[in-house]
């Protein structure tokens, strides 16, 4: 999805960025920002180099991380690759720092059916309709970039928000979803007042669908869908690691090193 009116970046400007962050999520090393030539400048250059991250992976998208705007000059969007979406008692993630990575506690809605991209959207009805399953879940973070107090929101937009994948945790009913706006979570021995910063967990996903399908997407059967952390970002050790949302449900993870 672009527009070509505010689009600055060239396909090959595109496929360059992308070669670049595909680089670093591999080898897990952290770079400067990138060249002026590639560097996206505003929303529809970075969700051009997201399209091109996706083609130049070779993988489909499994997944999506998406929040209702808060500033309408920050859209949160970015597509999770295939292969980083995972289940089970073990999670395999890059470290953050030696012996660490980074999680958001978040809650994942799960298509059950394929939702075509059409020119007049999605009602909240039919997104209900057309969600199957919802999951207490962990957004896996990786940094990407170096610290440096010049990186604007584009850059980290077109790197897809630090994303690394989904964790998809135990299934919880569609009604303790929606009626999750305020949760208590445990990691370990911490403990968390988790607030959605939306103040509920589905508005997202409504937004999410009817934006994103008014604008040319196509969004797939099977894609699990986060909607925003209900404590930031957390520095968690790489170990098995009991995870509790209060009145939910809780259940144990091993993070292993990749």
């Amino acid at each position: 999805m672009t527009n070509k009116n505010t689009q600055t970046l060239s396909a090959e400007a595109c496929l360059q960025a992308a070669s670049e962050l595909l680089a670093r999520r591999e080898s897990n090393e952290k770079g400067g920002i990138l060249p002026d030539a590639c560097r996206p400048t505003n929303f529809e250059d970075a969700l051009a180099i997201q399209a091109a991250t996706v083609k130049a992976s070779g993988k489909k998208i499994a997944g999506w991380k998406c929040l209702v705007p808060l500033n309408p000059e920050q859209i949160i969007v970015g597509p999770v690759l295939e292969g980083t979406v995972q289940q089970g008692g073990t999670c395999f993630v890059k470290s953050t720092e030696p012996g660490k990575t980074l999680i958001e506690p978040e809650i994942a809605f799960v298509l059950g059916t394929d939702l075509p991209a059409r020119a007049e959207g999605y009602t909240d009805a039919e997104v209900d309709a057309a969600i199957a399953t919802t999951h207490m879940a962990l957004e896996l973070l990786q940094r990407r970039y170096a610290p440096n107090d010049d990186l604007i929101f584009a850059d980290r937009q077109a790197d897809c928000l630090l994303n690394q994948g989904i964790f998809v945790g135990p299934e919880i009913t569609k009604a303790q979803a929606y009626d999750a706006a305020e949760i208590k979570l445990s990691i370990d021995d911490a403990s968390y007042d988790g607030k959605h910063p939306n103040l509920s967990a589905q508005a997202p996903i409504y937004w999410f669908v009817d934006f994103m399908c008014k604008n040319g997407l196509n969004l797939e059967k099977g894609q699990a869908i986060i909607t925003g952390s209900y404590a930031g970002a957390i520095e968690v050790p790489i170990k098995s690691t009991e995870i509790k949302y209060e009145g939910l449900g809780k259940y144990n993870v091993e993070f292993k090193a990749l």
